[in-house]
């Protein structure tokens, strides 16, 4: 449930961000393999895709075109978008899917930069 409030938080900020409101900065963790929704790439570099052009489904009707958005989705959502798109608040968007494989070694490389980091650290008022 949580997962899903966050999905829908970023997706919010990121959707804000191209109606114009330019002071607009998201950054998440990559959730591990299985965890669909948006992600943010920050400063990676553009993320292996599976279709090299962005999907849009009933585009909206704006003088300015949106900036496109990386989805991790499942292979059937990529499949059938038009039928999907709304449960990522994504319809109307230039879409690019996101590799698995990507996210999996992404998130692999969170997880071993976060083990050891707390174990290293000592309280200051701890005297022993």
């Amino acid at each position: 449930m949580n997962k899903h409030l966050a999905i829908f938080a970023i997706g919010s900020l990121l959707a804000a961000g191209a109606f114009g409101e330019t002071n607009v900065g998201v950054s998440i963790g990559i959730n591990q393999p299985g965890v669909y929704g948006r992600i943010d790439i920050g400063n990676y570099p553009r993320p292996a895709v599976v279709y090299g052009q962005p999907i849009i489904i009933a585009p909206r009707p704006v003088v300015v075109r949106p900036q496109p958005v990386y989805l991790y989705v499942p292979p059937g959502h990529q499949k059938n978008w038009a039928k999907h798109c709304s449960r990522y608040g994504a319809c109307g968007q230039p879409v690019y899917f996101v590799q698995e494989s990507w996210v999996r070694e992404r998130y692999e490389q969170q997880q071993h930069r976060g083990h050891g980091d707390d174990h290293s650290k000592k309280d200051k008022n701890h005297k022993g």
